[in-house]
């Protein structure tokens, strides 16, 4: 009989709890007063003392970086949030309702954080939110969203293409001060980071390197207000414009540097290699801001050796002057030898046949033999004088002394055109791979 007294109280006690517990969402939706419309429940932040922090965590993830602007100083991602909070009006024993832990409801019937990016300048239209709240039996609200992102970003293009960039999103309330609601995030800064470089779809010409967080309270006009800032650091992939940009400009470079040992017509050539840099200035010009406080590294170096190369063209322009000028001082020089040669022959010619100069019809004073034997040698004298005179003048032409003059000055331009931009190079290089080292151990 005691066997089947604990039996039937047994089965009794099983139907007295079925009836009490109730299994369904309706039910609990009735517990918690979420049945009928209560516009209290959306207006109002969930604490039952209005001195009570509202304790927001907002943890975001990059699924892309879809546009870097430099020009505008922008740059558009994909990210995911997710803000978590308590509700203290929002709690149940699951124990009650059949161990139901979780609850999904409307978005508009229950208060959510008027948090907001101040980089943005996106549309609303972009903002996906979940049209749904996530409840759990302890009184914490998820709420997740995605949003097409566009923000401001201040661009350092210094170290252009090998620069990394970094660019904040701060998320703060709209209305409520620090000591109403605090923001902070639910996992670390190192999670967040692993799991965007995870699910990350597409970067583009940009690599993501990993994501710092900062919150901190500061006051504005006597008012606390609470801040939450992702800063973001992402790594330009500089092949392109290695290929595109870089490897040209020094071609054009090695060509002007051998157009020194050109022999003949080089003015042409150099303007043309001229032309070709000026060229990649005009692409150089659209892919770089004209707001720009400091010149980028690559930028300089271009019109660098533009300058050099405008330069080079005037220096073969004066080689080319001097060169001519050598060659017309010779010609006249050597004109000048000749004639006064044809005069001497002349006049050593009259004298030695008085009887020609009869017969073209001039009469002069009869010289006795011994003034005649005289003038013949003060004009061997004067010959010998001026045959010596021009054979000086020519053989001081004859290696040339503007020529030298030209020559001096094309080696001292070459030397110090390689010098320039053999120092110029190692800087460039110093300063690339290091930034570039420097990123990939990080």
């Amino acid at each position: 009989m005691s066997g089947l007294t604990i039996l039937a109280f047994l089965a009794v006690t099983g139907v007295s709890s079925s009836e009490t517990s109730d299994c369904s969402y309706l039910s609990l939706l009735t517990h918690l007063n979420l049945i009928q419309t209560n516009s209290s429940m959306s207006i109002m932040r969930p604490v039952k003392n209005w001195t009570t922090t509202t304790l927001v965590y907002l943890d975001m993830v990059l699924y892309g970086i879809l546009e870097v602007d430099e020009m505008s100083q922008t740059v558009t991602t994909h990210i995911q949030t997710q803000m978590k909070w308590r509700n203290e009006f929002l709690r149940w024993n699951s124990s009650n309702f059949c161990e139901i832990k979780t609850l999904t409801v409307p978005r508009k019937m229950l208060w959510v954080p008027d948090v907001a990016i101040q980089e943005d300048t996106s549309d609303t239209g972009s903002i996906q939110n979940s049209p749904l709240l996530t409840l759990t039996n302890d009184g914490l609200v998820i709420a997740n969203g995605r949003q097409r992102l566009t923000t401001t970003c201040q661009f350092n293009l210094y170290l252009f293409p090998f620069d990394t960039q970094r660019c904040r999103i701060t998320f703060s309330s709209m209305n409520y001060d620090a000591e109403s609601m605090k923001l902070s995030t639910f996992n670390s800064e190192a999670t967040l980071s692993l799991v965007s470089e995870q699910i990350m779809i597409t970067q583009g010409e940009w690599q993501l390197l990993n994501m710092t967080i900062i919150y901190f309270s500061f006051d504005i006009q006597n008012v606390s207000q609470s801040r939450l800032i992702y800063t973001v650091f992402i790594m330009r992939k500089p092949m392109l414009y290695v290929i595109n940009l870089i490897v040209p400009l020094l071609y054009f470079l090695i060509l002007d540097l051998a157009s020194f040992f050109i022999r003949g017509e080089k003015l042409s050539f150099k303007v043309t290699v001229l032309l070709s840099i000026s060229v990649l200035l005009l692409i150089l010009q659209d892919m770089l801001p004209s707001t720009e406080d400091k010149l980028p590294l690559m930028a300089s170096f271009c019109v660098s050796v533009f300058t050099l190369v405008g330069l080079s063209i005037l220096e073969t322009m004066l080689m080319d002057f001097l060169l001519g000028l050598d060659d017309y001082c010779g010609n006249k020089a050597q004109n000048a030898v000749n004639s006064q040669e044809v005069e001497i022959q002349l006049e050593g010619n009259s004298h030695k046949d008085p009887s020609a100069a009869e017969e073209r019809g001039q009469v002069g004073p009869v010289m006795k033999p011994s003034e005649g034997e005289l003038l013949m040698l003060i004009l061997e004298e004067v010959k010998v004088a001026r045959q010596e005179t021009g054979r000086q003048v020519k053989d001081d032409r004859k290696p040339g002394r503007y020529a030298r003059l030209a020559q001096i000055i094309d080696s001292v331009y070459f030397f110090l055109y390689f010098l320039t931009i053999a120092t110029y190079l190692m800087y460039m290089n110093v300063e690339w791979l290091g930034s570039y080292l420097s990123n990939n151990k990080e």
